[in-house]
């Protein structure tokens, strides 16, 4: 990113292609140990991450095979892959198991829902094409339906806007369905992600003997507070 800054680049140049290689290297031993360790490489190369850690070592090495004023522009996109080095960072936040998970699970009811709003798109954008026409820019359906979708999303640029009583009206009831549906999506995966988090992890209040501590694990068997075995042997 600070390459695409000229002002940064011109004075820095050095330093940043140095501290790439040092970047890179370290990507490079990372993959070939990973590759080499686990027990199906195969099945690693191909995996989502295995790409992802590929595709981030990659394009210092190919900008030396790829030469000449002609292919500026390819060694150019091969230096912004390394942009996807930001995608290695997920693997080791625990959390984003759980995001992905909830996703995952969601991925039915969002896209019912997707579909909804695709038709009421399609149904809103004829709508606006028969009240608006050609004078106030609706030149066809698919531009009113790109419209309706524009106003939906609550994105609004403005290139396309009703001029008549009417189709602003229909523009107002379109613009306040749009925060209704943002607010779907969001609730569908919150509760799926509440639900596989209320799944992985349930709750006690046995209190430990010898600090009083509650709110342990089920099926904890010492305090996460003091260590103290929660159910000693009665004797």
């Amino acid at each position: 990113m600070l390459e695409s800054v000229k002002e940064i680049d011109k004075v820095y140049h050095k330093i940043l292609y140095y501290g790439e290689w040092i970047i890179t290297i370290f990507f490079t031993i990372e993959y070939i140990a990973r590759v080499i360790t686990v027990k199906k490489p195969s099945k690693y190369i191909f995996s989502f991450y295995g790409i992802i850690d590929f595709v981030s070592t990659i394009p210092l090495y190919l900008s030396f095979f790829i030469v000449g004023s002609q292919t500026l522009l390819t060694v150019r996109a091969l230096r912004l892959l390394r942009v996807f080095r930001i995608l290695k960072i997920t693997r080791y936040i625990g959390e984003s198991n759980k995001l992905v998970e909830a996703l995952k699970n969601s991925r039915v009811k969002i896209f019912v829902f997707l579909f909804a709003v695709f038709i009421i798109a399609i149904i809103s954008g004829t709508l606006m094409y028969l009240i608006e026409g050609e004078a106030s820019g609706f030149d066809n359906i698919p531009v009113s339906v790109y419209w309706s979708i524009v106003t939906l999303t609550t994105v609004g640029y403005g290139d396309i806007a009703p001029i008549t009583p009417f189709g602003q009206l229909i523009a107002s009831f379109i613009m306040i369905l749009g925060y209704g549906i943002i607010a779907v999506p969001t609730g569908i995966v919150s509760a799926e992600y509440t639900k596989s988090s209320l799944d992985t992890i349930h709750i006690n209040t046995q209190a430990c003997r010898t600090c009083n501590e509650k709110q342990h694990n089920d099926g904890a068997e010492y305090c996460h507070k003091c260590g103290a075995k929660l159910h000693p042997e009665i004797e």
